[in-house]
């Protein structure tokens, strides 16, 4: 049996096992704040990566978006967001969008343009579904796929 998102009920799930991803992460120190309930603006996460070396600690911040729609996304999705005002509103250096299914090539083709295009360097990617999934499939710790994916999680 494959993981799959079918297991995840809503959107508010898929939002928290996103977030409960990225706090499980054992190779970085990453801070999770949720946006809570109602509108969001476009943000759902605000992931703070840390890293530390003898040397110099450094953060990062990444603007999250996540996309529970049972189809590919389009450009109308976004058509209330302003993705480039989004990530400096919140002083971050990228937007990473998280989808249950895929894109279509013209918003992926966006969101490359405005990477290429962006004279602050904010950089732009999509995990679709299938990416998300393999991500939870690496991670070391079982907890989120016993979690969220209790069929699939029988099966293993």
């Amino acid at each position: 049996m494959k993981l799959s998102f079918d297991e995840i009920k809503n959107w508010a799930e898929f939002e928290d096992l996103t977030a409960s991803y990225f706090r499980l992460q054992e190779s970085y120190d990453i801070e999770v704040a949720q946006s809570g309930k109602g509108s969001d603006g476009g943000r759902d996460l605000l992931l703070t990566i840390s890293y530390s070396s003898p040397i110099r600690s450094f953060e990062h911040k990444w603007v999250v978006q996540c996309k529970f729609y049972n189809r590919d996304l389009r450009n109308s999705d976004f058509a209330d967001i302003n993705i480039p005002s989004l990530i400096h509103e919140y002083n971050a250096e990228g937007f990473l969008l998280i989808c249950k299914k895929g894109v279509v090539n013209t918003l992926q083709q966006k969101l490359e343009n405005l990477e290429k295009n962006c004279k602050f360097g904010y950089a732009y990617r999509i995990w679709t579904g299938a990416a998300f999934a393999d991500e939870i499939f690496r991670m070391k710790s079982e907890v989120v796929r016993k979690h969220y994916f209790p069929k699939y999680s029988k099966t293993q």
